[in-house]
């Protein structure tokens, strides 16, 4: 597992504030590591809505399949999330342990178990011991408080090197109503529908059928729009938590996706997302280089995504990133194996603000000096221009390293 911290990690965890409706707390309870801090129990408020989204791998993990079949109610009262074992591909044990696991955390809180949501991240394919967590619930469900973010982000992370963490606050008049979230990820991403494993929580008073389709937006240009190495995981959930707390302070609710105070909501609601997205890059498995990919000028946003994942997976693009070779020609062939409209004749290609490529051959100045001087930051912008259209989108990804090797060679030893 790694121990040193990504190079392009925030240089601390952001400070967050308690949201009023949520409690939390974390434990040790030996899932796969002795004395790693491992299981996260969050506890919500009555009327607590809850709207998420989920991989669309066709071999998802059970909680995925728990949670598939209790988000349309829209109703939460409790969150378990444990790291270290994935309880993915572990048949019908697999689902005896989730619906194990869900009693006994309904039991700790006095809810219902459909009204308790779940998620596990680690290794695929070996059975979770359900036992484990009836270990530590009750403690865990007696030391539930206000904060601790930055406890419950370590809790979830697995081949992570440092937590993560975003925080918005948004007036509705004179009330200030409160957004944090927390993420893990740093290998097999690819999100279809959300990452890894991201949670956000809310005091804002909101329906669920306006949460679903906050979330459902907001992921296509925050965690849809990142990519590690292409692999789109069995376990892939974003879950937003609404409490309505703020209603208690005069917030009144929000049931129409219509209401004027909405669009300041979802601003900083996404903001909260594309920051925890960006550590989830930031922290990719071995990574050196943060890489944005801007692809403009194609036919439709659609297509320039397709482009941009195209280059972005590409492990021929991320190997010369991370040589600092500012290889064009590397580009030039994800471009072309997209599937997607391009004319090489019209094509232009930056790095980091230097044109290297221009209408289908070298920039005519090009500079091997300066282009290897700016290949050499840490934060690489590599835009393509295909003059076909008004196209435009962007995608983060990191470079491929030996480390990236070394992490997944040795992820079950």
């Amino acid at each position: 597992m790694p121990t040193a911290i990504s190079p392009l990690a925030p240089a601390s965890f952001p400070d967050m504030p308690p949201v009023a409706g949520v409690r939390l707390a974390a434990a040790a309870a030996g899932i796969r590591y002795a004395g790693r801090t491992d299981v996260l129990l969050a506890v919500f408020d009555p009327g607590t809505s809850v709207a998420g989204v989920l991989t669309r791998s066709k071999c998802p993990s059970a909680p995925v399949d728990w949670c598939r079949a209790r988000l349309p109610a829209g109703s939460a009262s409790a969150l378990v999330v444990n790291s270290g074992n994935a309880n993915a591909f572990t048949g019908r044990s697999g689902k005896a342990a989730t619906a194990m696991t869900a009693d006994i955390a309904a039991a700790a809180v006095g809810c219902k178990p459909d009204r308790v949501f779940l998620a596990s991240t680690g290794v695929i394919g070996e059975p979770l011991d359900a036992q484990k967590f009836a270990d530590v619930m009750e403690r865990l469900a007696a030391e539930v408080a206000p904060g601790g973010w930055d406890t419950a982000a370590k809790a979830i992370t697995t081949t992570d090197t440092f937590p993560k963490g975003a925080a918005a606050m948004v007036r509705f008049g004179a009330t200030a109503v409160t957004i944090c979230g927390i993420a893990k990820g740093a290998g097999m991403i690819a999100p279809d529908m959300g990452t890894l494993l991201a949670f956000v929580f809310t005091d804002a008073p909101i329906a669920p059928a306006v949460l679903r389709g906050l979330v459902r937006d907001g992921v296509e240009d925050t965690f849809n729009a990142v990519t590690i190495d292409g692999d789109t995981s069995t376990s892939d959930t974003l879950l937003a938590f609404a409490t309505g707390a703020a209603a208690l302070r005069g917030v009144e609710k929000i049931t129409r996706a219509s209401d004027p105070r909405l669009p300041a909501f979802r601003k900083s609601f996404n903001a909260v997302l594309a920051d925890l997205a960006e550590q989830v890059a930031r922290d990719g498995e071995g990574a050196r280089k943060l890489v944005e990919i801007v692809v403009e000028g194609a036919r439709s946003k659609h297509s320039a995504r397709r482009i941009a994942l195209s280059i972005a997976n590409s492990p021929l693009v991320k190997t010369a990133i991370a040589g600092e070779d500012a290889n064009w020609g590397r580009v030039v062939m994800a471009v072309g194996k997209a599937g997607e409209p391009a004319d090489r004749d019209r094509l232009s290609i930056w790095f980091n603000g230097i044109r290297v490529a221009h209408k289908g051959a070298r920039d005519p100045a090009y500079d091997e000096a300066a282009v290897s001087a700016a290949m050499k930051k840490p934060e690489i912008a590599l835009k393509v221009a295909l003059g076909l259209g008004k196209g435009r989108d962007r995608v983060l990804t990191c470079d491929l390293t030996k480390e990236y090797v070394a992490i997944n060679g040795d992820y079950r030893s």
